[in-house]
Order: C-alpha cells, then structure tokens, then sequence
C-alpha cells in the first residue's frame, strides 16, 4: 500500500475525532459560532505547518494561479457548507447516525469523479461503493 492509504487512514481517525469532539463542544452553543471558531483554529493551524515546512512562499503562486484559485474556493465554501451542516446535525442528532449520513459524500464524490473527472472504478470497487449507500441506509434506519 502506499503512502496515500495511510494518509486516508489518519485523515478517517482525526474526522472520527471531530465528530466526538463537535458534539461535546456544541452543548449549549451556537453551531455555525463554533464552526467559524473551528475555521480560523484550523486556518492558524495550517498556516503554522506550511510555515514550518518553509512553504509560505508558494501562496503567492497559488494566488496567481486564477483556475487553482477558483476551485481552491469553490472547495473551501463547500467545505464551510459540510461543516455548518454536520455541526449542525450532530448538535441535534445522534453521532451514530448523523457520521453515517455524511459518509454518503464518498458515494456521492466517487460518483462525481466518474461523471466529471472521468475516473473509472473496477467492479470490486463498485461493490465496495454500494455497500457503503446499503450500510448509510442501515444504520439510519436501526
């Protein structure tokens, strides 16, 4: 396996953690107050790591880079979106069953990267993306 499979891996874990941490965090507080504090501590945070990493330098390209921008932003309003969403879901449900739900973005990215990207999934991978919708719909309906 590659590196990529590990990143994935830990990437999986530390959204685990959001959600457990999100939901101990939100009792009593507005959602999408503490979303917007979780976006500038994770901002700070990574402004940190590239910073550590000697990359700082490399904003200016990516600014200058007017496609990248634009798919750069487009991707950080809809990830604001997901996450005033699923704060909001798991300030009013359960964990185990709103975590699930928004697991449905991998059917729903696997299928995008078909329909736009023109990436392919083996029939083995199909499966495993089917399996997944049939386990959202379980747990939801359990």
């Amino acid at each position: 396996m590659g590196s990529w499979f590990w990143f994935a891996l830990a990437s999986a874990v530390m959204a685990a953690f959001v959600s457990i941490f999100g939901k101990i965090g939100l009792q009593q507080v507005d959602s999408n107050t503490a979303t917007a504090i979780r976006a500038v501590i994770m901002a700070l945070f990574l402004i940190g790591v590239i910073a550590v990493q000697g990359k700082l330098t490399q904003i200016g390209e990516v600014l200058a880079n007017r496609k990248a921008l634009l798919f750069i932003v487009l991707s950080g309003v809809a990830g604001a979106l997901s996450w005033l969403f699923y704060f909001l879901a798991i300030q009013k449900g359960d964990v185990a069953k709103v975590a699930p739900i928004d697991k449905l973005s991998v059917v729903l990215a696997v299928g995008f990267a078909f329909l736009f990207l023109g990436e392919k999934l083996s029939i083995w991978g199909t499966m495993g993306v089917v399996l997944i919708a049939i386990g959202v719909i379980l747990t939801t309906i359990a």
